[in-house]
């Protein structure tokens, strides 16, 4: 469940806490999606044709985890967590731990497990959240620990925070 900020706006650095959730819409996938994808960004055959990916690993075909990446991030852009000025990446972890397939239905749950305000910079800081995506049977299909820079609040700086 998304949660929202008590002011109904977009959240600072200074709304958000460790432990806190937000999860996504949902995208459902189709066999035509992750063929169109992967004609234009990851050609292989387990992405391209059902016959050719039943003798792979994959034994069907299965999206790019580039596809499934664009996927939650749209998601996380229309209805995750409602950062001011967008999600500003720095850097992360992506894993793919299963296929994502045609008629699935994902969305990502995200938690914030870190938060680092800023010493060099007190108008904002660095929050790392663990984004899952799931399909509609509850399986994580990718995995992303995302660095992002969050603004603060204007006057909010502390000048012994440690970054």
């Amino acid at each position: 469940m998304l949660e929202q900020d008590h002011t109904g706006g977009q959240l600072y650095f200074d709304d958000l806490t460790i432990g806190q959730r937000f999860t996504t819409g949902s995208h459902a996938l189709d066999a035509a999606q992750i063929i169109a994808f992967a004609r234009q960004f990851d050609p292989q055959p387990f992405h391209l044709d059902d016959a050719a990916a039943r003798q792979t690993l994959f034994a069907g075909l299965a999206a790019s985890g580039w596809h499934t990446a664009a996927i939650s991030m749209r998601l996380l852009v229309e209805s995750g967590a409602p950062i001011v000025g967008g999600i500003l990446g720095a850097g992360g972890e992506l894993n793919w731990p299963r296929p994502t397939r045609p008629d699935d239905v994902l969305h990502v749950e995200s938690e914030i497990v870190e938060m680092i305000p800023s010493r060099s910079r007190p108008n904002r800081g660095t929050v790392i959240m663990r984004n899952e995506t799931m399909n509609q049977r509850g399986e994580v299909v990718q995995v992303f620990v995302a660095r992002m820079i969050v603004p603060r609040r204007a006057g909010s700086g502390d000048a012994q925070s440690n970054e």
